[in-house]
C-alpha cells in the first residue's frame, strides 16, 4: 500500500467505526498517519477544510480512504479546553454562506440533507425542522423506534420553539466530546458533519454525552463570541438532531431521551 506517495511499512488495526475501518500507518520516511478505509469520505474531507483551523488536516481523500497526521491522543487540561473554546468560537465566526452546504453530507453513515430550506425566506428554525429533526424523526417511526405520538410530540417541540435568528455560522455538526481530540497541548475537531447552521447546535452537542472541562470550554467560547441571552434554555431543542440520529443507528434506548428534549423544548 501507498499513502502520500510512500510505501506503507507498517499498519495497526484500530478497530471499526460504523462501516469503517481505522488503522495506524507508519511511512517508508518515517512518519504516521491515521487512515480510515471503507467509504464515501469526501463530505469529511471537504468539512475539515472548510472549517480550517483547529480541524485536523486533511493529507489524502479518495479511493475508499481517508488519510490524516497521526496525533497521539491526551488528557484535557483546563487551560487546552479553554484555548478550544476560542478557537471554536473563531471557527463559528467564520461565518457560512447560507444554512446547509454546498456538498451532500454524511452523519455517522447516515445522509444528511444540506439543501436550503422549501421556504427561501425561512430562518433557521425552519431550515432545521425540515432538514435535520423531522427527516430522522420520520426514519426512527418507519423503523418502529419512535410511534406516532412521539412524531406529534417531536413536531409540537418544533412549532412552540423560541431561537433568536442569527447569521449562519461554520459549524463541526457533530460535536460530541468524542470529536475533539486533545493532541500537542490543544484540541483538534476530528469527525465533522460540517455545514451553514446556528453556532448553539455545536454547544448543546458538546453537553449531550459530557465533554472535559465543558464549563471551562463555554467561559472561553463566550468572552469571545458572547452567546444570546437563553441559551441554555434552547439546548434541548438543539439536541433533538442528535437524539434522533442515534434513535435511527440503535433503537429504542434513546426514544427516552428523545421525548425528554422535545418535552423540555
Amino acid at each position: 500500500m501507498r499513502l502520500l506517495g510512500l510505501r506503507a511499512v507498517r499498519s495497526r488495526d484500530l478497530g471499526r467505526s460504523h462501516s469503517w475501518t481505522l488503522h495506524r500507518v507508519t511511512l517508508e520516511d518515517g512518519r504516521e498517519v491515521f487512515v480510515k478505509k471503507g467509504g464515501d469520505f469526501a463530505a469529511e474531507a471537504k468539512g475539515l477544510r472548510w472549517l480550517g483551523d483547529p480541524a485536523v488536516e486533511v493529507l489524502q481523500v479518495g479511493e475508499g480512504m481517508l488519510v490524516l497526521p497521526w496525533l497521539p491522543p491526551e488528557s484535557a487540561t483546563v487551560p487546552m479546553a479553554e484555548e478550544t473554546g476560542r478557537a471554536l468560537a473563531g471557527v463559528h465566526r467564520r461565518g457560512a454562506p447560507r444554512f446547509g452546504a454546498d456538498w451532500t453530507g454524511d452523519i455517522a453513515g447516515l445522509p444528511l440533507d444540506n439543501s436550503p430550506a422549501d421556504d427561501p425566506a425561512g430562518g433557521w428554525r425552519e431550515w432545521y425542522a425540515e432538514r435535520r429533526v423531522l427527516p430522522y424523526a420520520r426514519t426512527a417511526r418507519d423503523r418502529g423506534v419512535l410511534g406516532t405520538s412521539d412524531i406529534r410530540e417531536v413536531e409540537a417541540a418544533l412549532n412552540r420553539a423560541e431561537q433568536p435568528e442569527e447569521p449562519p455560522s461554520r459549524i463541526h455538526g457533530d460535536l460530541w466530546g468524542g470529536n475533539v481530540l486533545y493532541s500537542g497541548g490543544r484540541g483538534r475537531l476530528i469527525d465533522p458533519a460540517a455545514h451553514g447552521g446556528h453556532r448553539e447546535t455545536d454547544l448543546a452537542m458538546l453537553a449531550l454525552f459530557g465533554a472535559p472541562h465543558l464549563a471551562a470550554l463555554l467561559r472561553a467560547y463566550d468572552e469571545v463570541a458572547p452567546l444570546a441571552e437563553g441559551w441554555r434554555d434552547r439546548v434541548p431543542l438543539h439536541q433533538l438532531h442528535p437524539l434522533l440520529v442515534h434513535c435511527v443507528l440503535y433503537g429504542r434506548s434513546y426514544r427516552d431521551g428523545v421525548l425528554a428534549a422535545a418535552r423540555s423544548v
